[in-house]
């Protein structure tokens, strides 16, 4: 996969001699495996004057991080749909695809650290003024006729399982370091969490987890509305209908995943494998879902 980068440049809580928001670029690594260790990789982050916020200057902010760190990353990852273009000028003049992810799980950390202990230091610091992030959402799409799985399955897995899942073998996938996963009031997941999750079950589930991968999955939620089905997020924005429920025993499953995800952070996962008897997975890929707003 390379190393990828997460990315926000947005106004922060804090004004200039003229009353004038301050914007700032934060860049750090993705920690991609459930061993990694985030307070190793890279952190950048550098304020902006309202008047020089363009892609021009984002664009050197990110050639200091590429200095800083010593190598350029393969893609930078986004969230917010209000900056798209402007990061993707940026990035696109280095030659580094930007890519818009809510798999943004070091960077909302460090978000969160630096709106409770770094602004509030700051002399221009305005407390309750937090810019707001706009996360509209594309309607649900099918998922291509050639990708839908043939059977799928609710299942679970301790969370020290899943501290191994780097030495397991899987095709495509992603994972990241558990210890990211805390909850909104900052609490850790405890090491014996039982974490929920779906496998997708498929002759093609080398192309479908291959196809996975290229749309950044960031979490499955169950849509309990009048047309009960099964939804993956993906990307900032987007989502897929992995299945329509019907089946009264199915929807209480569904639920009962929902509230095992809310008990274990929002830590769930999704695989991909081609038939229950398989040893190893073509696509795994561990997700928390996060609220960045």
């Amino acid at each position: 996969m390379g190393t990828v980068w997460e990315l926000d440049f947005y106004s922060r809580p804090i004004v200039d001699e003229d009353n004038k928001k301050i914007w700032e670029v934060l860049v750090c690594e993705s920690p991609l495996r459930t061993m990694a260790q985030p307070e190793s990789l890279l952190r950048y982050a550098k304020f902006c004057p309202s008047t020089e916020v363009n892609s021009v200057w984002l664009r050197k902010a990110i050639e200091e991080a590429i200095a800083q760190s010593g190598y350029a990353p393969t893609k930078i990852r986004f969230f917010r749909r209000q900056m798209t273009n402007m990061i993707a000028k940026a990035c696109e003049d280095l030659g580094i695809p930007a890519i818009p992810s809510r798999r943004v799980y070091a960077l909302r950390g460090w978000l969160q650290e630096r709106m409770q202990e770094i602004y509030p230091k700051h002399p221009n610091y305005q407390p309750g003024n937090v810019p707001s992030v706009q996360l509209e959402k594309n309607a649900p799409a099918r998922l291509p006729d050639a990708l839908i799985g043939q059977q799928w399955a609710f299942v679970s897995l301790e969370a020290a399982a899943l501290a191994e899942m780097d030495e397991w073998e899987v095709a495509f996938g992603e994972a990241f370091p558990l210890q990211l996963a805390y909850d909104a009031q900052g609490e850790p997941l405890p090491p014996d969490a039982i974490i929920p999750g779906v496998i997708i079950f498929s002759p093609r589930a080398l192309a479908l987890a291959g196809w996975m991968s290229g749309i950044e999955p960031a979490s499955l939620k169950f849509d309990s509305g009048s047309n009960p089905r099964l939804l993956l997020e993906t990307g900032a924005f987007d989502s897929w209908i992995l299945a329509n429920i019907k089946d009264p025993k199915i929807i209480m499953e569904a639920k009962n995943f929902e509230e095992a995800k809310n008990k274990a952070n929002a830590v769930h996962f999704i695989a991909v494998q081609s038939d229950p008897q398989a040893q190893s997975f073509a696509g795994f890929w561990l997700m928390q879902e996060l609220n960045l707003a």
